[in-house]
């Protein structure tokens, strides 16, 4: 049985993307994506919350993040959830949730505007590599 695992968001990069170089030299770029839900209480009153999703780049697109990628751009996304284990120095295991991208484009003026769609190839990245 055929199953979907996509993730598509738009929102403002919440920090300068933290780039990073695997074991096996290929670059990754680390940032969170902040959005909101506008909604109305039980007795009329307007509430806002934010959410923050880590996202995760690789290859030629963690590149493209590093180069044209700041805090405060509007960007629409595309990608997939990846869980992940972290050991920590003590033996114990935590866990990771992540957004692992396919596509990124930039929404701001149009002035700033950049395309970022990249549909990556599936050897830009090893799962395995350690950042």
């Amino acid at each position: 049985m055929r199953t979907i695992n996509k993730v598509i968001l738009i929102g403002n990069i919440t920090r300068d993307p933290v780039i990073k170089t695997t074991e096996s030299n290929k670059k990754v770029a680390l940032f969170t994506i902040a959005t909101n839900r506008q909604y109305k209480t039980a007795e009329g009153e307007q509430k806002s919350e934010s959410e923050f999703h880590n996202c995760v780049a690789w290859g030629s697109l963690a590149e493209r993040c590093e180069k044209f990628l700041k805090k405060g751009k509007l960007v629409y996304t595309e990608g997939r959830l990846k869980t992940r284990a972290i050991e920590k120095e003590d033996g114990t295991k935590t866990y990771k949730t992540e957004i692992v991208m396919s596509n990124l484009i930039f929404l701001n003026k149009k002035s700033d505007f950049e395309s970022l769609e990249n549909e990556l190839d599936e050897n830009d990245f090893d799962e395995d590599d350690k950042f």
